[in-house]
This record gives C-alpha cells, sequence and structure tokens, in this order.
C-alpha cells in the first residue's frame, strides 16, 4: 500500500565497496568520544580554539606586521588596529581563562583517582606501549558481512530488518550510539580501548534485540 511501512528484504545485500572519505573521517571524529579528560577537551576545544587564534594572528600579521601583532596579544604594546584589538582581548581575557581552566581540570582529575582503580585494571603493568598506543575507531560495518557468526547475524538484523539494507544509514545510526554509549557516566572512568571495546559489546547485544523486531533505537529518537 502506497505510504506504508517499508517492506523488511529477504536477503541482506552487499556492502558499498568503499566508504567515502567524509564518512570515513566522520567515524573517527565519533571515536573520540572514547577519550577522557585533557585529551578529549584538546580535540573538542582546544584544536578549534587554536584554529581561530592561529587565523587571527595570520590576518593580524598581514594588515600590520608580526611583531605588532606579538605586542599587542601579550599586551606589551597598545593596539592600533581593530584586529590588534581583537588579538589584545584574546590575549587579555580568554588566554588565562583557558590555562587556568585547564590546569584546575588536570589537579582535579587527579586529586580525584589517587584512589579511583577500576576494576578492570587491577594488578595489571601498564606498559609504555599500551600508554602510547592510539584510541582504535568505532567499526566498519560493512566486514561484517564476511565476518564471524556473531557479526553476520548482527549485521542481518541491523542493516537489513532495521534500515532496510540501507548500509550508509546503518552505518551512521550504529555510529552515533556508540559515540553516545560512551560518552555516559558508566564509561568515565575506563581507558580509551576498554571504553570503546565495551561501548561497542553494549551496542550489539542491545541493538540486536531491538533491530529484530524492525527497530532502530537512533531512528526512534530522531522522530
Amino acid at each position: 500500500m502506497h505510504g506504508g511501512p517499508i517492506p523488511i528484504p529477504g536477503h541482506l545485500k552487499l556492502p558499498p565497496g568503499r566508504r567515502r572519505l567524509l564518512q570515513r573521517l566522520r567515524r573517527v571524529w565519533r571515536s573520540r568520544k572514547a577519550l577522557t579528560g585533557v585529551t578529549q577537551w584538546i580535540l573538542d576545544w582546544g584544536l578549534p580554539l587554536s584554529a581561530g587564534m592561529g587565523l587571527l594572528y595570520f590576518f593580524a600579521a598581514r594588515a600590520e606586521s608580526p611583531s605588532d601583532v606579538y605586542g599587542a596579544f601579550t599586551l606589551i604594546d597598545a593596539p592600533e588596529h581593530v584586529l590588534l584589538w581583537i588579538a589584545s582581548i584574546v590575549g587579555w581575557l580568554l588566554v588565562p581563562a583557558i590555562i587556568g581552566g585547564f590546569a584546575g581540570h588536570v589537579i582535579a582529575q587527579r586529586i580525584s583517582r589517587v584512589k579511583s582503580i577500576s576494576t578492570h585494571t587491577l594488578f595489571r603493568q601498564r606498559t609504555l606501549r599500551r600508554r602510547i598506543r592510539p584510541p582504535g575507531l568505532i567499526d566498519d560495518l560493512a566486514p561484517y558481512f564476511h565476518g564471524t557468526h556473531a557479526q553476520q547475524d548482527f549485521a542481518d538484523a541491523w542493516v537489513r530488518v532495521a534500515h532496510r539494507n540501507d548500509w550508509s544509514r546503518a552505518q551512521d545510526h550504529w555510529e552515533v550510539f556508540v559515540r553516545d554509549t560512551m560518552s555516559t557516566q558508566q564509561y568515565a572512568h575506563l581507558d580509551r580501548h576498554e571504553c570503546l571495546r565495551q561501548a561497542q559489546n553494549t551496542g550489539r547485544m542491545t541493538l540486536r534485540v531491538t533491530a529484530r523486531f524492525g527497530l532502530c533505537i537512533v531512528c526512534e529518537r530522531r522522530r
């Protein structure tokens, strides 16, 4: 019937060959929620603020000179140009606020964790390799098509039943669910690798149940 629900396909369609660059970058950006504290703050706020200050410095230096910008930014010299006034205000208000807030956050986090040890880290030796290993990425669902039995079963329920073989939409909503799950308080004490692993395990178990009935939690919340 026209305008009725979309019928569920009888078989799981092959995934697309390659993801677009924007889709891959989106997955990387959403995976940052596995990080905690200062590291996530730097990505969320530090990099955009640094980029904005860099652009301000660049255009102000073109209008005047690098030495004038430096003098206004560090409050050594009085500003004489609109861009120099902005640089002076940024140097007067924003930089001390960022440094003070950053230092306060680090100190508060260290104090709160003096007696806080998550159960998954008990008795483990934190090697240098584990400390510097970069965080993982939210799973791409395309390899699930030829993956383990559990992965194939999840892809069949999540992609074919819940999203009517729309791989792009299923991937998008999978990333959203894992990203928001990692942002909840119960995952705050986990390191970046364990946080991602547990969030994805929880996601596969939770979403598979509702997906079998043709329901997507993200779709329902966005209506």
